[in-house]
């Protein structure tokens, strides 16, 4: 079974001064490599002129030391690592997109997921567009580009495109001259930006990013903002700001997120921590040791074991060299990766009774496999707790959930769930709690447990809606 998957990381760097600019995305995106692993892309702009390359593959395959010396040094430089909700894993859907145009270059990375996407695309074919890739991604690049042919500036043209834009976007644009951070005005994915030693600045998903090239955090881009970065210095347009209420995802700070990023001035290890308090209060049960699934379970069970009493212990290792298991494209794949990827230590859970903390459950393969790992291993009881609740709806903003039908907790009530994944009990987070995860108080996107949805639902939710066979298409005149 798939975990949960996110959509993508973007990365920016501006500097007065020609320096290795690719160098740095590369760090950059390592940090980020979390967030992505189908595919990734750097363009660099150097004196008005954009190298670029992208590809599939895992940031350390796809950049070796010919190709950062053959995209050469700049003063700007964008990255992006994929994981795509919507179009195919291929080349052609990589990015950065970069658009050359009358009124110069432009080069756009994107985190994110729009709801409105297919109606858009459709408008923009019907005048003539005529499109290259399979992703929203591209959507976004012409109707900036549309409108950049009547604005005065490159920040005019993507604010006037916000109007028209609705859902999830998180955004680094290069232009010739200017690198700019967008970010959707429900704040729906992360941003931020901070300052090299040097005077650079960089613009990352997260602040973990910001940490791996040296720089110091400045501030959370914020949600309907648009900030500037030219030789005139920094500038922010705030005409979308405020237009929607903050509807973070939650999941970014339960699982996309890595624990030592800091999103919207909150600690994602500390949210994480909060949830296995919170569940310990709520799913209190007798046992004699904690055990997180790694990575994202294991500061959940540190809170569940500071809150219970119950001892945490190291229960299961992790194989570094597996990628996380929804990246795998078939079933069987998934659950070989499962079996490889995962290892219960014995001494820690044999003859114990466990309490065994995950992040989600979809399907509840992967659950189950796990389950059956310790007790294979010597555990006599092992009683799963979730730090999320359950998962009953699809996901239109960037997290790869678009059917209730692969959600196990939409189609069976929760004592089904745990007879289903073999755990002697199970506990979910409730809504009520995930909503306190984060210091800054809230302003989450639950719509995943609620059905409550901060935007218009897309009329097509399927990821491969803009690779439609002949067949389904409109008879040739």
């Amino acid at each position: 079974m798939k975990k949960i998957g996110e959509e993508c990381g973007v990365f920016g760097i501006y500097a007065r001064e020609n320096r290795e600019v690719a160098a740095t995305a590369y760090y950059g995106l390592f940090a980020l490599q979390h967030r992505g692993q189908e595919s990734c892309g750097v363009a660099v702009c150097n004196d008005g002129v954009f190298a670029a390359h992208k590809d599939i593959g895992l940031v350390e395959d796809v950049f070796t030391p010919e190709v950062l010396n053959r995209l050469g040094q700049g003063h700007m430089a964008v990255g992006h690592v994929r994981y795509g909700t919507t179009g195919a894993t291929d080349r052609n859907n990589a990015q950065p997109i970069v658009v050359n145009h009358c009124k110069g270059s432009l080069a756009l990375a994107h985190n994110g997921n729009l709801v409105n996407s297919f109606r858009l695309r459709e408008k923009l074919e019907m005048n003539g567009s005529i499109f290259h890739t399979t992703s929203d991604t591209e959507v976004i690049s012409y109707i900036i580009t549309k409108e950049r042919l009547t604005a005065h500036s490159i920040e005019e043209a993507v604010d006037r495109a916000m109007d028209a834009l609705q859902g999830a976007y998180s955004l680094v644009i290069m232009s010739a001259t200017k690198l700019m951070a967008v970010r959707d005005p429900w704040g729906f994915r992360p941003l931020c930006y901070g300052q090299t030693p040097d005077g650079a600045y960089v613009v990352a998903s997260e602040s973990c990013a910001l940490d791996a090239v040296g720089a110091s955090f400045i501030r959370d881009v914020e949600p309907g903002e648009i900030v500037v970065f030219s030789e005139e210095g920094v500038r922010s347009i705030r005409t979308h700001c405020g237009k929607a209420p903050r509807t973070m995802c939650v999941f970014e700070y339960i699982y996309f997120a890595r624990p030592d990023s800091v999103l919207d001035g909150s600690s994602v290890h500390n949210a994480r921590r909060r949830a296995g308090m919170f569940l310990a209060l709520e799913h209190p049960v007798e046992a004699d040791v904690v055990v997180g699934v790694p990575d994202s379970g294991i500061d959940a069970a540190i809170g569940f074991a500071q809150a219970s009493g119950i001892p945490y212990g190291v229960g299961m290792i992790k194989n570094k060299y597996i990628g996380r298991t929804f990246i795998s494209p078939g079933q069987k794949s998934r659950e070989d990766k499962v079996r490889i990827k995962l290892n219960p230590i014995s001494a820690t859970v044999k003859g114990k009774r466990v309490v065994l903390i995950d992040d989600s459950i979809v399907r509840g393969t992967t659950s189950a496999r796990i389950v059956r790992l310790l007790r294979d291993a010597g555990a006599t009881e092992v009683h799963m707790r979730i730090s999320a609740p359950p998962f009953l709806n699809p996901c239109y903003y960037g997290t790869d959930i678009d059917s209730r039908e692969m959600l196990i907790a939409a189609n069976h009530p929760i004592d089904e769930v745990c007879k289903i994944i073999g755990a002697d009990s199970l506990g979910y987070l409730s809504v009520e709690n995930v909503q306190k995860l984060a210091e800054h108080g809230g302003g989450f996107c639950t719509a995943c447990f609620s059905g409550s949805y901060p935007t218009d639902v897309p009329e097509n939710t399927q990821k491969y809606r803009f690779e439609r066979k002949l067949s389904e298409k409109e008879p040739k005149a």
